[in-house]
């Protein structure tokens, strides 16, 4: 009896850390992600009158939403794996970009593709879809708008959740040192909205050791 109350009291209460969270972008989890943050600002102004040295009231304006995104670097980029290995752009024919002939081969240096330089694929203004092509992004900021939902689930068995809409990335930067023990790469992104923390469900262990869950549908 007194196990049965200590465990519905340590569900009075829930909270997560970082161990219990994982990100799911296009319904794979990424798992090279280290942190991901956002900030939600809007413009307000107070209205002033000439007598009144205080605000009689403030006007509401433009709400804009931001943060950044980590990833580790473990055996390649983030956007060589899925789901951004999957995502398609649609990008000009005479675009500039690096291609390594061998990978394998360390004194194999990138090239660059200069398509421009083949006639074949100059721009044809008599059929304007033979000038571009759908490739693989090969900077995060040419990514098409994505969602992210932020799952977690603690060992008592409560879950929760939250979603990120429409992110773009703006931009991306990493470094190395001799003295890192791992290598970041960090994004930052802006959003259309944001669907706060709520409550999913929790899963019970009955007395004949089998779970049970009850979750709300999101």
């Amino acid at each position: 009896m007194a196990a049965s109350t200590s465990l519905e009291l340590s569900r009075t209460y829930t909270s997560f850390s970082g161990v219990d969270i994982r990100a799911v972008i296009g319904g794979e989890p990424i798992g090279q992600l280290q942190a991901i943050s956002y900030a939600v600002q809007r413009e307000k102004a107070p209205i002033y009158v000439m007598g009144s040295v205080d605000p009689l009231s403030f006007s509401r304006g433009k709400r804009g939403i931001a943060g950044t995104i980590i990833t580790l670097m473990l055996d390649q980029h983030v956007l060589f794996g899925e789901p951004f290995s999957d995502m398609r752009v649609i990008l000009d024919k005479d675009e500039i970009y690096p291609s390594l002939n061998s990978a394998t081969d360390a004194d194999d240096v990138t090239d660059l593709d200069l398509d421009q330089l083949d006639p074949s694929f100059a721009f044809d203004a008599s059929n304007v879809s033979d000038a571009y092509q759908a490739n693989q992004a090969w900077y995060v900021d040419q990514l098409p708008p994505f969602d992210v939902v932020i799952v977690a689930a603690n060992e008592y068995g409560q879950a929760a959740q939250m979603r990120i809409y429409g992110v773009e990335i703006l931009n991306e930067g990493s470094g190395f040192s001799i003295d890192d023990m791992v290598i970041e790469n960090q994004m930052t992104y802006v959003c259309r909205t944001i669907l706060p923390w709520q409550k999913m469900g929790s899963w019970d262990v009955g007395s004949d050791g089998h779970l049970s869950s009850n979750f709300t549908s999101a």
